[in-house]
């Protein structure tokens, strides 16, 4: 069995992603989903940075975490400075953690040309902080900075520097691609070089993305005999990112045959939640993780995948917490329809009248404009209401919606009023918004909350409009396509009329009736 070691920095590599802001609930939330899911270590932020890194740490002290090792990030010391007297160190130690993380210059272009300090210079202050750390009890963690491209340049230097490090006493050394822009075929040499010279120690790894190849350097890293694998979630990070782990720890396991603690199952549900937290959206067709990554659309692949799932896929979806979807169009096949109708009345048949009359509201809808290939949440909802499999939780009464002119303060104040009807009793809604669609949100929202609750923790990510027919201009029909979550899971909905203000309201209707569809 091949154990290999996962290290997340999200919290403070991720951090300095362009658009991510985490609050300290936030970091607090990460950390113990982190935790829950199985990672071996957190890198939870750089103390001495910043007052709310350091209060992070004070309000970790008090969680208690099931599996992972915490770990604070800091510098070397700086030339001349005393690490007894170094503020730096202190709130490193204040932080608690049982392990540390150190970063020095392993490049000698570096040392002269950002420190402006000798080699050797460099090579005091790494022993001397990782000596006083090691007499702190800490397990110290070297990340040597620029190692991969050190190594290119002057690997006698770049090697003086880990050999400093490991007789200092550090744990592990990680090799840092800190530009990113190291090939494979170099990664892996470089790592495997590593990996034998320092046999009785171990050797982490930390790749970032700029070329696009931090996930396979990763990977053959580990091949290479590194034993500890850095990365961020979701490859979040500054410039182009970090070697993301929701890929990375899939392909360790079920292609290379490596065991850690995460459990894949739900790699999915633990991706959501990060990208939800960090207020960043997961990409339909990112590897394991993405809405779209079992995804089939032709005809003879879906008709391959039924009858043997390896034909199109490199690993079964649930192995990872997805799932297969096939895709309702054009060139998707009749059988692909029958499935889903079979998943409501387990006897349908090519000629049974569920088919056929699923059939025929398909047809119908697609005739009119609607596009449900992108809208998964808006057929669910359509096949059930064609096989009257669904009573619905509301009804919509009436609506109103109207504008300001002119804007107040140069901003548009929308007005809009919703009645609904759930079991017999009626709510009215109202609200202002930026714009009609935020209004007519906030206001169905608002009725819909008196009668479920659950509705509040729906969010709206993301809203498109096509018009379908633009040779008949402003007169032309309009395709509405809504993407909503409840954090944990995504869906889509869809609309079309003539009114781009009705289009709006079937969808946002089609979001919230899924969402209770989910729940009840």
């Amino acid at each position: 069995m091949k154990k290999i070691e996962i290290f997340d920095t999200t919290l403070r590599d991720g951090a300095q992603s362009e658009g991510i802001s985490y609050s300290l609930e936030d970091k607090v939330k990460i950390t113990k989903i982190l935790d829950g899911f199985g990672i071996d270590v957190i890198e939870a932020g750089f103390p001495a940075s910043n007052p709310k890194d350091e209060e992070l740490f004070v309000r970790l002290k008090n969680e208690k975490l099931l599996h992972a090792r915490l770990a604070a990030f800091s510098s070397t010391l700086h030339i001349g400075e005393d690490a007894e007297s170094s503020v730096s160190m202190k709130k490193l130690l204040e932080a608690g953690t049982p392990t540390v993380v150190i970063f020095g210059k392993a490049s000698s272009v570096q040392v002269k040309e950002v420190l402006k300090i000798s080699d050797e210079e460099n090579l005091g202050i790494i022993r001397e902080t990782i000596s006083y750390l090691k007499r702190a009890g800490k397990e110290v963690i070297f990340d040597a900075e620029h190692f991969y491209s050190g190594a290119l340049t002057d690997k006698e230097y770049t090697y003086r520097v880990l050999d400093t490090a490991a007789d200092a006493g550090a744990d592990v050394l990680c090799l840092c691609d800190t530009t990113g822009a190291i090939l494979p075929s170099d990664a892996e040499k470089l790592t495997r070089e590593a990996v034998e010279r320092y046999k009785e120690l171990r050797i982490g790894v930390h790749f970032h993305d700029d070329i696009g190849c931090a996930a396979a350097n990763s990977l053959l890293a580990a091949e290479a005999g590194a034993a500890q694998i850095q990365g961020t979630f979701l490859g979040m990070g500054e410039r182009c990112g970090n070697a993301d782990l929701s890929v990375i720890m899939p392909s360790l396991k079920f292609k290379l045959g490596y065991e850690f603690d995460c459990n894949m199952k739900y790699l999915r549900k633990t991706a959501n939640a990060v990208s939800e937290i960090s207020n960043t959206r997961i990409r339909n067709n990112k590897p394991y993780t993405g809405k779209s990554a079992f995804y089939h659309k032709a005809g003879m692949h879906i008709d391959a995948v039924k009858k043997y799932p390896p034909s199109f896929e490199h690993i079964d979806p649930s192995l990872v917490g997805n799932e297969r979807k096939f895709a309702l169009s054009e060139i998707s096949g009749s059988n692909t329809l029958l499935d889903r109708v079979r998943q409501l009345v387990p006897d349908a048949n090519k000629n049974s009248d569920e088919l056929m009359r699923a059939v025929t509201v398909l047809k119908e809808k697609e005739m009119f404009g609607y596009h449900y290939e992108a809208a998964e949440a808006s057929f669910t909802l359509l096949l059930r209401r064609a096989l009257y499999k669904y009573e619905p939780h509301f009804n919509i009464v009436l609506h109103k919606t109207t504008d300001d002119f002119p804007s107040a303060n140069g901003e548009l104040t929308s007005c809009s009023v919703v009645q609904i009807e759930v079991g017999g009793k009626t709510e009215m809604g109202s609200s202002l918004g930026n714009g009609p669609v935020n209004a007519l949100d906030n206001a169905l929202r608002r009725a819909l909350s008196v009668f479920f609750p659950e509705v509040g923790n729906i969010k709206l990510l993301d809203f498109k409009v096509r018009v379908i027919d633009a040779t008949t201009t402003t007169a032309a029909k309009v395709r509405v396509l809504i993407e909503s979550t409840d954090g944990e899971d995504v869906w889509t909905t869809v609309g079309v009329s003539f009114d781009i203000i009705e289009a709006c309201l079937q969808a946002l209707q089609d979001s919230y009736e899924y969402k209770l569809l989910k729940s009840f």
